[in-house]
């Protein structure tokens, strides 16, 4: 079955074509997993909303809805009514507006004001506005992005507040154990309560701190839950420790007997501990757009009448020209207009090499000058640069749901619903088994606490926010979560050749030189070929001008349209170009005919080079391979994929190409409109395809494939049909997508059979089934450690594909030598 005739999981495409817009919004203090039901639950019922898919991990939500309908402002509201905290999109907000509507600038009516006449070039710039404007005052980026200013909390705050908590039930869980049965008959302590206190009233007003702060998150959020009309594992812990400290209560104002303060506080303890815990471990899932959102700066100088002034980076408009000195950051997307300097893009784009910069060439925001002064003209600022595409788009597949997200989804509230309901079951069995009032609610709410599914919650969304971020740390963006999963199940590799595994340009491949040595032949060469526009002339001059031959001088310079081009240069008469040429000339070719047509057999274009009527030399060029192109099909080879090659090119080119590479199957002289028929072909066969392509002819087998792959430099076509982008247009990361791809549905499936396998031997353990035969009995502190434990490990078990091995780069080709023959005159 291809891609486009499976159930989706997301609807961003439909969205879009209906007039919806998709947001990637604030929603922190989701304490636990499955509390993100709550503003799915309330999101999804809203009109105008057509998906809304939280995730705790990252604390955000990316909502597709009908702007006709509703806005950012009333999605906004509705995410705060659900108990959460929301400035509005998760961005940085120094530099772009969270209150911002998707497909809205508001630099765009700044940038028309601009080119009014309307900018005040004297206005206070780093005044920032209010709340709901263009640069809302924060302290960091994390603050910006709705982690930490505006009263919300970020992952860090809720940890400490997680561990605040927990040292208050811990603290004061002690004295009341002491003071319970277990501490008189079990530890042997035997201190009479302090004041002439009974030991029930001494320990239901040390528990007191406990249920009412360091428990109160758990009522809250049952009471959130409830509220909207959906069940999540705070009303099981609501529920256990509810149970237990008000049956206690009842039995303390009634004149004492049998109670249970100290299994409510222990299990309040053990529960903040061990989600403590966890909260640290998921906390380093979202570094990756953490990373991200500190690479924009938070000012810019700008060009006012001739004179730098500092600004913030959100009040940058189109058409403003940045000063970007040595060291320092990109504000925006521009144009470089004076200046030269080597840019370091490996933050953004992954490139490992600083990339040379000049006038007329674009330039990322976010990125670093490393040597000269630049001066840029900005062309894109705010949401449509391309760091904020990138952030917006890591999020949203961060946010996505693989099929078996929303399975695990479904499973979970199931099983808050079985806990609740088995609980009482486990409660009446016990009673009319003959078990004591106190015996069966111990059994209860064990039942009730041990079935917590926030291990099930958590399986799967920090696998995917680990597995997409370790992409985008590579250039590697995953659209969606479906996108990951199903690169994991790739068979076969359908490439693109031109553009994909070569350059698209000509490269100089062969050089052999008759009577006259290399050096000569080439600084010769070069000298005419420098006159011409041809793209096979620019690949001899870009080899000539990489070596360190002379840089000579051509006049009487003249084309011969189809054939070739004369000239003189240095007092010779230099003829560069096909066989044509040379008989037009009366030049024979000689020996070096022959070395011309073994080189074209191979694939390749070549032309004599002629000084003073006799052919000195061949040079033969072709479309450039990439320097990882080879490396790319030995990884997928390795992993046992099978690599097949698409092409509009003849079939000698084409293999020529797979020999050099080592393809296993060659497709060649194929029309553009035939691609997706072939891919269609190959699925047919019961194969698993990806697509690689970076054209507008690539677009309709990108869509066809199970997974389209675009290279970054590809046209905004092929990128917007894909589902994963190579933002380097690197061969060698389609191996690496792929591998990132099987690495993290391997974590999901682990901690999935780790969650459900736990809740199926923990249940009946927990309910004492095996009581009656081994003595087998878990009182509700252990079922909450091992519990809380479980979500540990998901937790951890994921973040160990941060250490996935992936393919390195390989070393830099050795260049092209000369071949000596002696021709015959």
């Amino acid at each position: 079955m291809t891609r486009h005739q499976q159930p989706t999981s997301h609807h961003d495409h439909d969205a879009r074509r209906d007039g919806g817009a998709t947001a990637v919004l604030e929603v922190s203090g989701v304490q636990w997993a499955t509390s993100k039901n709550v503003a799915e639950a309330v999101l999804s019922r809203q009109p105008g909303v057509l998906t809304a898919d939280v995730n705790p991990v990252a604390q955000t939500a990316t909502v597709t809805y009908d702007p006709k309908q509703t806005s950012i402002s009333e999605l906004r509201d509705w995410i705060r009514e659900c108990g959460f905290h929301c400035v509005g999109q998760s961005v940085p907000s120094h530099v772009c507006d969270p209150m911002l509507e998707p497909g809205h600038d508001h630099h765009v009516d700044h940038a028309q004001q601009v080119a009014h006449g309307d900018h005040d070039p004297h206005a206070d710039h780093d005044k920032p506005s209010g709340p709901t404007g263009p640069a809302s005052p924060v302290s960091s980026p994390h603050d910006a992005m709705g982690h930490g200013g505006h009263g919300s909390m970020s992952m860090a705050d809720m940890v400490r507040d997680m561990r605040n908590r927990f040292l208050v039930a811990a603290l004061l869980s002690v004295p009341i154990l002491l003071w319970s049965p277990i501490g008189r008959e079990v530890l042997g302590f035997d201190t009479v309560a302090p004041f002439g206190l009974r030991d029930d009233v001494f320990s239901l007003l040390l528990s007191l701190p406990v249920v009412f702060y360091s428990a109160w998150i758990f009522f809250d959020g049952a009471w959130r839950a409830l509220r909207a009309r959906t069940l999540d594992m705070m009303v099981l812990v609501a529920v256990a420790v509810g149970a237990g400290w008000f049956y206690s209560l009842g039995i303390t104002l009634t004149g004492g007997g049998e109670v249970f303060y100290e299994a409510a506080t222990v299990l309040t303890a053990f529960v903040l501990l061990g989600h403590w815990f966890e909260m640290r471990a998921r906390g380093g899932a979202n570094d990756a757009i953490r990373t991200l959102l500190d690479l924009a700066p938070p000012q810019a100088l700008v060009i006012r009448e001739g004179q730098p002034v500092e600004i913030s980076t959100a009040d940058v408009v189109v058409g403003d020209l940045l000063l970007v000195r040595p060291g320092a950051k990109i504000a925006a997307d521009g144009v470089v207009e004076e200046g030269d300097s080597d840019v370091d893009e490996a933050m953004v784009t992954g490139e490992s090499l600083p990339v040379p910069k000049g006038p007329g060439d674009p330039v990322i925001g976010a990125t670093v000058n490393t040597t000269g002064t630049l001066r840029v003209r900005a062309t894109k600022v705010g949401a449509d640069t391309a760091l904020a595409q990138i952030v917006a788009l890591v999020q949203q597949a961060q946010n996505s749901k693989a099929p078996g997200q929303r399975l695990a989804d479904k499973a979970a509230f199931w099983l808050v619903l079985v806990a609740l309901v088995g609980g009482v079951g486990t409660f009446l069995v016990w009673l009319a088994a003959g078990a004591s009032v106190q015996t069966a609610l111990l059994f209860a709410i064990t039942v009730v606490v041990i079935t917590c599914p926030d291990a099930l919650g958590l399986a799967t969304p920090t696998a995917i926010m680990v597995g997409s971020g370790l992409g985008a740390k590579r250039g590697i963006l995953f659209k969606n979560a479906t996108a990951i999963e199903t690169s994991a199940r790739i068979d076969t590799v359908v490439m693109d050749k031109t553009g994909t595994l070569t350059k698209g340009e000509p490269e100089v491949t062969d050089v052999v030189v008759g009577h006259i040595d290399r050096d000569r032949l080439l600084a010769l060469a070069g000298a005419v070929e420098r006159e011409s526009e041809h793209p096979l002339a620019q690949a001899v001059v870009r080899h000539v001008d990489a070596t360190d031959v002379p840089r000579l001088r051509a006049t009487g310079f003249r084309n011969v349209t189809g054939i070739g081009a004369l000239a003189e240069v240095d007092g010779h008469q230099v003829a560069i170009g096909n066989r044509r040429l040379m008989e037009s000339e009366g030049i024979a070719v000689g020996d070096l005919g022959a070395r011309r047509d073994e080189i074209a057999s191979g694939g390749r274009t070549a032309v004599f080079v002629a000084v003073d009527g006799i052919v000195a030399g061949v040079i033969g060029m072709a479309d450039a391979v990439r320097e990882t192109s080879a490396a790319a099909i030995t990884a997928l080879h390795e992993a046992g994929i099978r690599v097949v090659m698409l092409t509009g090119d003849n079939q000698a080119t084409a293999e020529r190409i797979a020999e050099e590479l080592g393809i296993d199957t060659v497709i060649a002289e194929v029309l553009p409109e035939d691609k997706a028929r072939h891919v269609q072909r190959l699925q047919g066969e019961g194969r698993v395809v990806a697509m690689v392509g970076d054209g507008v002819n690539d677009s309709p087998s990108l869509v066809q494939a199970d997974v389209g792959i675009a290279v970054g430099a590809g046209t905004d076509v092929a990128i917007e049909a894909a589902d994963v982008v190579l933002m380097r247009s690197d061969p060698l990361d389609v191996p690496v997508a792929l591998t990132i791809g099987r690495g993290t549905l391997r974590k999901m499936r682990q901690n999935l059979g780790w969650a459900v396998g736990y809740n199926a031997i923990a249940l009946p353990i927990a309910a004492g089934v095996f009581e009656p035969a081994f003595g087998l009995v878990l009182r509700p502190e252990i079922a909450a450690l091992s519990m809380s434990g479980s979500s540990f490990l998901v937790a951890v078990n994921a973040l160990m594909l941060k250490r996935l091995p992936l393919p390195a780069q390989p070393s830099r080709p050795e260049p092209v030598q000369a071949e000596h023959l002696q021709p015959t005159h």
